[in-house]
């Protein structure tokens, strides 16, 4: 196993692709707070899961786009397990809107989830990171290389998350972390369920790998950045979307 004992934080970790990366870390060895706004039974269901095949982990309720209850969470994610190795900032929302109905309202709350979310979870995670370094995962998106009419606000936000991502790549090299950041394509999640069934056919259609991504997909991409194995790595967004976005 890749990350025996190592703390690993996870946002948005009681569904989706933040439930498969929670449980991915866990399989690998690593000890997982699985971080989450609402949905109190869902992220228990992660957390039993994981104790169920062997594994450590806890739930901590949070909304990452405060700072303050941020920095609290931290603490007490800190005050159980010690330290933090790994943060994965993978909580986010999705809301379309095309360009006459954008409004204040829509941006700031797009910029806060998924953007601010990473700035506070880093600002208060890192600090607890030993001094043998440690790893950050954002999750982008990749739309940030090619908005879709109605995406354009969301993928601005995410394209700040991979900005963040370079940036502070940059200024935390010094003490042995790394940043990185992985871009998926559309994934099968409550968040894409509603997906119009002609869209979804058209994005597979244009996948090289032939198929829409699943959970497991980015999960296993996160751990490796998460690893020893991406030492050489920072300041990167890596497209994780079946080779769609070279094809668009």
């Amino acid at each position: 196993m890749k990350l025996v004992n190592r703390i690993a934080v996870v946002t948005g970790g009681s569904r989706g692709i933040g439930a498969a990366i929670a449980r991915k870390l866990a399989a690998e060895g690593a000890i997982v707070a699985v971080v989450y706004q609402s949905g109190v039974d869902q992220a228990q269901s992660v957390v039993r899961a994981i104790r169920e095949a062997g594994g450590v982990a806890e739930a901590f309720a949070a909304d990452v786009a405060d700072a303050s209850a941020v920095r609290s969470v931290i603490a007490s994610i800190v005050a159980r397990f010690g330290r933090i190795d790994i943060l994965v900032n993978n909580a986010g929302i999705f809301e379309g809107r095309t360009f006459a109905d954008i409004d204040a309202d829509h941006v700031t709350r797009l910029f806060a989830v998924n953007m601010s979310s990473v700035l506070h979870m880093m600002q208060a995670a890192v600090p607890h990171f030993p001094p043998t370094g440690g790893r950050v995962v954002n999750v982008s998106t990749n739309l940030i290389y090619s908005p879709r009419p109605g995406t354009a606000i969301y993928a601005a936000s995410k394209a700040a998350v991979s900005v963040l991502t370079n940036g502070f790549a940059k200024e935390l090299g010094a003490r042995g972390i790394t940043v990185n950041a992985v871009a998926p394509s559309m994934t099968s999640t409550d968040m894409t369920a509603a997906t119009p069934d002609a869209r979804r056919q058209a994005v597979i259609a244009a996948t090289p790998a032939g198929r829409i991504g699943e959970p497991e997909d980015i999960a296993d991409v996160v751990v490796f950045l998460a690893s020893d194995e991406s030492r050489w790595i920072t300041g990167r967004t890596l497209l994780t979307d079946g080779g769609l976005t070279d094809s668009l």
